[in-house]
C-alpha cells in the first residue's frame, strides 16, 4: 500500500501508483498522489518543498 505525502490519500493498487510523483526533499524520499501532482506541479518543479505548497 502507497500513502500519499502530502493529503494522506492510500492506494493498494501498485498499477494506479504509477502515475503518482515521487520527490527528495531533506534527502528523504517522498510520494505524491496524482491529484496533488497536478494541483502543485508549479511548485515541485521550481523546487519547493512541500511546506511551503
Amino acid at each position: 500500500m502507497q500513502t500519499c505525502d502530502f493529503c494522506g490519500r492510500q492506494e493498494t493498487d501498485e498499477a494506479k501508483t504509477l502515475t503518482w510523483t515521487t520527490a527528495v526533499e531533506r534527502g528523504r524520499q517522498r510520494l505524491y498522489c496524482d491529484e496533488c501532482s497536478r494541483t502543485h506541479l508549479r511548485a515541485m518543479e521550481g523546487k519547493l518543498d512541500s511546506e511551503w505548497w
